[in-house]
């Protein structure tokens, strides 16, 4: 297994659901942390609709392993940010056997 290299630091961040005043809810993002991490794309594709085209780019996103519960292990639905650029988390798991890193697979959608 090749050495992680941990060069890009992304805020983690979690959904918070607000009221609207409506009787409503709005979906805001309140940043969680920041993590340095190693960031790896993988194959993109296109996804089509109706009216738009999504580019689904998907990545493997490294980050300094933590214990489950831990609020500074990622969650699937969180989200990863590096300025403008947001990768959703998908999945969460263990990089090597001693659980030394994390591998966080996650998407960036953007209109193509």
């Amino acid at each position: 297994m090749r050495a992680v290299n941990l060069n890009r630091l992304l805020v983690l961040e979690q959904s918070v659901l607000t009221a609207d005043g409506a009787g409503g809810f709005a979906r805001t993002w309140a940043p969680v942390g920041s993590l340095w991490a190693e960031v790896l794309p993988g194959v993109g594709r296109d996804a089509g609709g109706e009216e738009i085209t999504l580019a689904t780019i998907p990545y493997r996103i490294s980050v300094r392993g933590a214990e489950q519960g831990s609020p500074r292990r990622p969650l699937p639905e969180q989200r990863l940010r590096e300025g403008s650029r947001v990768f959703k988390i998908v999945a969460v798991t263990e990089r090597d056997p001693q659980g030394h890193y994390l591998v966080c697979f996650a998407r960036e959608e953007e209109p193509a």
